[in-house]
């Protein structure tokens, strides 16, 4: 088992290099500014706390953020439904960067998986989807595990983090 282990932490660092490398290509910045550009791209208006918690910040680190974010012209803060909370939405500019960063994760990870049959990817998708679904989740997990997916290619996700953001 530990070899296996280790195997699999070894891949995970090589998707995850993948990942960071891909953003950084397409966005100039790695960090969490990938993520927060998918997480706001759900479209459900989430508040600056409700992003924080999904991506793990301090709220200094998040209103940093967000500052970048809409000085870059990539996200607007507009009225949330608590008169206290701003909801964040991408401009058309940020919803194109989300685009080409989902699409780049994508063609990024899929090398790793071109040595593999299409029977070994879909035991492998099988597998995947059982070690996620075992894992014990909040949704808050849920959407902290998928804050870089691209929704619209995972059927049948095996942990749904549904797109409301966490109230």
């Amino acid at each position: 088992m530990d070899r296996t282990a280790n195997l699999l932490g070894v891949v995970g660092l090589a998707v995850a290099d993948r990942i960071e490398d891909t953003a950084r290509d397409v966005l100039n910045h790695a960090g969490e500014t990938p993520a927060a550009l998918v997480v706001i791209g759900y479209g459900c208006g989430p508040s600056n706390d409700q992003l924080r918690r999904i991506l793990g910040l301090s709220h200094p680190g998040t209103v940093r953020l967000l500052d970048r974010l809409v000085s870059d012209g990539l996200v607007e803060r507009r009225k949330g439904q608590d008169k206290r909370a701003v909801a964040l939405y991408l401009t058309e500019r940020g919803t194109a960067l989300r685009e080409e960063l989902l699409k780049g994760r994508l063609a990024a990870i899929r090398p790793l998986l071109t040595p593999l049959t299409d029977v070994e990817r879909e035991t492998l998708a099988t597998l995947l989807g059982k070690m996620l679904s075992s894992m014990e989740t909040t949704a808050t997990d849920r959407r902290t595990l998928c804050r870089l997916c691209d929704n619209r290619v995972c059927i049948n996700c095996p942990i749904p983090a549904d797109v409301q953001a966490e109230k």
